[in-house]
């Protein structure tokens, strides 16, 4: 195999026209709207991250304020800050939206108790007044393998961490999951009521990594900002003025009950880095040449690789349609 040429790298490479890149997405939208999906507007579910605050801004531009419905689905373990910057996206860009709590019907479902009853696996005394979240040792740190963890901290403040064997793991995310699949749930429901179409929000890094749930923030009608790097996308949220609070925060996952970064949970590094390792991998760069620009070593940078390769073999199932019998 041949390897890369080398050449110089950097994170310019990400470089975008906004103002082009915002042309490009809205013409999209409208006509996906008026010749594929036949709708009349948009509904999206509005979490206070940076990747549904840029769709709402989007959505807004491409068929106006009045055709865009925004969805705030806060959960027993919510940052309460998540509504709040959410809300401020829907007045930013003038947009109707409306509050739907999650937590009751979660509950009723029993998505926290059987969380909690795979966590009392491995930790037994865990109940009310504790707080949890899973972490991973990643790809380079372990010499190559993603380790779970579960982070807890009790009533009294004390914090502790314990590996996970695979069927706690698995548990818990399966019982998170619900929370995801619930939202998109009142997102359709919202959709069909009002003729519109559902908007999904991954940017590229994530929809390449699998780094969603299927048939919950996965499913969508049109996903506008799926072709972006995480990167882009702050670019294009500040040329379309989200709230400088949400572009200044950092992306978390606001699922679990403490708080808990992307790269704590799936990513090996932090976005920005994450980005300029799947840009290189995709485009021919070296590792050697990669390294600099992200601050690893050439044989770190291949690890990266190794993991996102891994992550893409998770992500295929993710993003399989259904599988049928060929007709005769």
């Amino acid at each position: 195999m041949t390897k890369p040429e080398s050449r110089a790298f950097s994170a310019a490479a990400l470089d975008i026209d906004p103002a082009a890149e915002t042309d490009r997405i809205t013409a999209m939208i409208r006509a996906a709207l008026r010749d594929d999906l036949r709708k009349r507007g948009l509904v999206l579910g509005i979490s206070g991250g940076i990747d549904s605050s840029v769709c709402a801004a989007l959505a807004v531009r491409a068929i106006g304020a009045k055709n865009v419905f925004g969805l705030f689905m806060p959960e027993n373990d919510s940052d309460p800050q998540s509504l709040r910057l959410g809300q401020s996206v829907a007045t930013t860009f003038g947009m109707e939206s409306v509050t739907e709590d999650i937590g009751p019907s979660l509950a009723a479902m029993g998505c926290y108790e059987r969380r909690d009853g795979f966590i009392r696996q491995v930790v037994p005394d865990y109940g009310p007044g504790w707080a949890s979240k899973i972490v991973f040792d990643n790809a380079l740190t372990t010499g190559g393998y993603n380790i779970s963890s579960l982070v807890v901290r009790a009533p009294s403040g004390e914090t502790s961490k314990v590996r996970l064997p695979a069927p706690a793991y698995l548990g818990i995310v399966a019982a998170t999951n619900m929370k995801q699949r619930t939202r998109k749930q009142l997102e359709y429901y919202h959709a069909d009521r009002l003729n519109f179409a559902v908007i999904g929000t991954p940017n590229r890094l994530e929809y390449d990594q699998g780094f969603f749930v299927k048939n919950g923030d996965g499913a969508a009608d049109i996903k506008p900002i799926a072709h972006l790097y995480k990167s882009q996308v702050y670019r294009l949220a500040e040329y379309l003025g989200v709230p400088a609070e949400i572009r200044a925060r950092p992306p978390t996952t606001d699922t679990y009950s403490l708080a808990q970064t992307q790269e704590e949970f799936y990513f090996a590094l932090p976005y920005a880095k994450m980005d300029l390792c799947l840009y290189g991998l995709g485009n021919g760069v070296a590792a050697v040449d990669v390294g600099p620009a992200v601050g690893l070593s050439a044989s770190q940078v291949e690890a990266v690789w190794s993991d996102i390769a891994a992550k893409r073999k998770v992500a295929r199932y993710l993003h399989m349609p259904p599988l049928m019998v060929a007709a005769p």
